[in-house]
């Protein structure tokens, strides 16, 4: 049994990462088609010489940053307020968010967008493109923060209100830094589900606002380019860095619970 389960489990994260082992492989091919002809480096260069490239690549990452410091605030509080509340239905319709398919989610947004925009006389651009992230980003914080304030022993607080503190004093010097490990693998979860988003943001970005997955994806359907290939491979171990980062994260923060 556990020789067959190994087997499994190695065909499932073949079948996850093996696209990802070959799109890195060509993205060092001298070739520009999918025929090794040797090692090279020059598709990284290529990817630093695009200036498209580079501008999108800032328009993502300055989403990504102000997304998740709003994320973040807002879902910790949220997660609060949700734990001291007892609100099991808030907690519930969390997941709603995560379930609604990106595509719905997108043409709610822009719908919204454009209702309240017609009387503010406001275009769609990245303010739109920041908004729409917070607005399906906050749900992973909660989520994630929540997680660790249920392993939160109240007692805590209350001693600390027995020994005179007030309610501000107690969150900030008793329960915030408990919650420090969430809140930091909340952020790093926000910031890749923000960088890597593609539908939502393809329908309430602007002119101006281009994010680096539309130029991958507009790059993409005309041939797959091995600069887009070198780019994706730095995007992945990028991305695949704040994953490992965010799971320590929270291990440490689950070793730390009082």
């Amino acid at each position: 049994m556990n020789r067959y389960l190994s087997l499994y489990a190695s065909a499932a994260y073949a079948f996850l990462y093996l696209p990802l082992a070959v799109l890195a492989v060509f993205s060092f091919n001298a070739s520009r088609f999918a025929i090794w002809q040797g090692f090279t480096w020059h598709w990284y260069v290529e990817v630093f010489r695009d200036e498209r490239l580079i501008e999108a690549t800032i328009h993502s990452v300055e989403i990504a940053i102000c997304a998740t410091i709003f994320s973040t605030v807002i879902g910790t509080l949220a997660a609060y307020a949700i734990w001291k509340r007892r609100a099991r239905w808030l907690t519930n319709s969390l997941y709603l968010s995560l379930v609604t398919p990106e595509i719905v989610t997108g043409v709610s947004l822009l719908a919204f967008f454009q209702w309240i925009f017609r009387f503010l006389h406001v275009q769609l651009g990245m303010h739109t493109v920041i908004l729409a992230h917070i607005s399906f980003s906050i749900a992973y914080a909660v989520i994630v923060i929540l997680a660790r304030l249920r392993t939160f022993d109240p007692a805590l607080e209350e001693a600390a209100l027995d020994l005179g503190a007030n309610e501000w004093q107690v969150f900030w010097r008793v329960t915030a830094p408990n919650l420090l490990p969430a809140i930091g693998a909340a952020a790093l979860l926000c910031f890749t589900v923000s960088f890597d988003d593609y539908v939502t943001t393809s329908l309430v970005a602007g002119v101006n606002s281009e994010t680096l997955p539309m130029v991958i994806y507009s790059l993409a359907r005309r041939g797959v380019s091995p600069a887009v290939n070198a780019l994706s491979a730095m995007i992945t171990i990028g991305i695949g860095t704040l994953i490992v980062a965010a799971e320590g994260l929270q291990q440490r923060g689950a070793r730390s619970r009082p």
